[in-house]
């Protein structure tokens, strides 16, 4: 696949990764990093990958190498999320 020679510092994509080969399908185990990119020089991709959407895992500074990239795609930012309001729910039949 061909990769772009450029790519600009602080896009959003989502890096699709080859992460070795199932011993017991012998099918590709793909991974997907999807954050903000610090560079790009052509040979490796060093991106901040966002924190778990649910707080597992908190951002992370990733380094991928060309050889790795299976796959390159631009991504739009995350929506805000709604502010959390309290969770009693409206009472009925009360007025």
């Amino acid at each position: 696949m061909p990769l772009p020679a450029r790519i600009p510092r602080g896009a959003r994509l989502v890096a699709r990764t080859l992460d070795g080969v199932d011993a017991r399908t012998g099918r590709p185990q793909l991974r997907d990093y999807i954050g903000h990119v610090r560079s790009w020089d052509g040979e490796t991709l060093a991106i901040t990958r966002d924190a778990a959407a649910n707080g597992s895992r908190p951002e992370q500074e990733i380094e991928i190498p060309r050889g790795r990239i299976v796959a390159l795609k631009p991504i739009p930012e995350r929506r805000a999320r709604p502010a959390q309001h309290g969770s009693e729910a409206p009472e009925e039949g009360r007025g």
